[in-house]
């Protein structure tokens, strides 16, 4: 049985219980969130088992509304750029600064070989979009039942954790695009409209959807029910094609569920700030409390090269009103394929995102950490502060930037102040002869 279905059996397994001891919560609140469909476990059987050679095996978490906001790196080679052990360091990278996840979207190179090759190194759970590599060798109107289901099945052998299937856009839904400034953004959603176009019949993983549900069952691969719709540009966010195709995804985790399936829902990636809360309530009434996926949302689309930050500022609004799984957007996006330096950053900036979230949410322990941070700093221990850093290094980079004296390393002031002007020492001796 799958995660899903042992909850609903009130089954704990290990993977519950581990996601239990990382989220500092019970083992029998994690099953019931994950037996209600409002949590999974994303854990391919042959991952957790870590069969593949050389392979680490996957240290299970919990994405879902109740736990900590979790946050997933992009990874992949394009046609242009290839090569296996680049992914492999911006994996490294990727979990390094934060990533609870990642997925391989690769489209160059030996599709096959990469992901295998990440999925045995990889402790956190591998997400792909099986469609990327249905076409390397045939053009997608060609694309067949046949081909899909192989595909689906090969990579779940493969120990794939979840799937990105865009089954909710659907051939009446497709002239709606035609009223939008950047129509289909979304690379599934593009690729199945010009294959339903083409052979004028409904979307072939929507019809398929209880197939692909048997074979990723079998497995516990989870849905992740892709947005092929999803706006692209502020002009397009929260418009009748993105909530049609919402209504879709609504009925496809009811399917999911029926079939024993873990099931998550992605959401849009550009959203006006105050339409954010509206996008993210509406999803979780939709789709009945599925774990929402979100890419950003970016606020604005007019900063090419800070998209990382203009996405993090949508991502903590959408974690606190109902998302539970952030993409991250790095520096490159619309401009780039990311290397290992934009996966830093954007990790960075949306580990920020998640967290400043969870402490706006109030979840249990979220604001421990920068209490810990607060109290060494009020008593000027700056070895305690750089060690309760995120990023401890960059940290303790800057501080040295100071040129402080070996005396002043450990002094009662930092060096942006100097002695004279530090207002906690100054506040100190203020306060003490009160």
């Amino acid at each position: 049985m799958t995660q899903y279905q042992q909850a609903r059996e009130g089954i704990i397994t290990p993977e519950m219980t581990r996601v239990a001891q990382r989220e500092n919560r019970s083992a029998e609140f994690i099953r019931d969130e994950v037996a209600a469909g409002r949590a999974v476990i994303p854990a391919n059987r042959l991952h957790l088992s870590g069969t593949a050679p050389g392979g680490v095996g996957l240290d299970p978490c919990g994405i879902g509304r109740a736990l900590t906001t979790k946050i997933n790196a992009n990874i992949g080679a394009s046609p242009s750029h290839s090569c296996k052990e680049e992914e492999l360091l911006k994996l490294q990278w990727a979990v390094k600064y934060g990533a609870d996840a990642a997925m391989d979207l690769s489209t160059g190179g030996d599709l096959d070989e990469t992901r295998r090759f990440l999925i045995s190194q990889s402790p956190v759970p591998i997400g792909t979009v099986p469609i990327y590599s249905m076409i390397t060798d045939k053009p997608v109107e060609e694309l067949t039942p046949r081909d899909i289901l192989d595909t689906v099945e090969t990579q779940a052998r493969q120990g794939v954790d979840f799937f990105t299937i865009h089954a909710g856009i659907l051939r009446r839904t497709l002239p709606l695009a035609k009223k939008r400034k950047m129509g289909i953004c979304s690379r599934g959603g593009a690729l199945l409209a010009k294959w339903m176009v083409h052979n004028g019949r409904e979307n072939p993983m929507y019809e398929l959807f209880d197939d692909i549900s048997a074979i990723m069952q079998q497995y516990d691969v989870a849905y992740s029910l892709g947005d092929g719709l999803r706006p692209g540009c502020l002009a397009d966010a929260s418009d009748e094609a993105q909530f049609a195709e919402l209504e879709t995804l609504g009925e496809l985790v009811d399917r999911a569920r029926q079939a024993g399936v873990q099931v998550m829902v992605e959401g849009p990636g550009h959203v006006p700030f105050d339409e954010i809360q509206m996008n993210m309530e509406k999803q979780q009434a939709v789709c009945d409390g599925a774990p929402f996926y979100v890419l950003g949302p970016l606020v604005t689309d007019a900063f090419p090269g800070y998209d990382h930050i203009t996405s993090a500022i949508g991502a903590t609004a959408a974690a606190v009103h109902g998302a539970s799984f952030l993409c991250y957007v790095t520096p490159s996006e619309h401009l780039a394929l990311p290397g290992p330096e934009d996966v830093r950053v954007g990790c960075v900036a949306y580990k920020i995102a998640a967290h400043a979230a969870d402490i706006a949410r109030k979840l249990p322990g979220a604001r421990e950490w920068d209490d810990k941070i607060s109290d060494a700093r009020a008593s000027f221990d700056w070895d305690a502060q750089l060690d309760l850093a995120f990023d401890s290094e960059m940290a303790r980079d800057i501080r040295s930037r100071g040129n402080q004296t070996d005396a002043e390393e450990s002094s009662d002031y930092c060096s942006m102040c100097g002695r004279d002007w530090c207002a906690v020492r100054l506040s100190k001796e203020a306060t003490e002869k009160l």
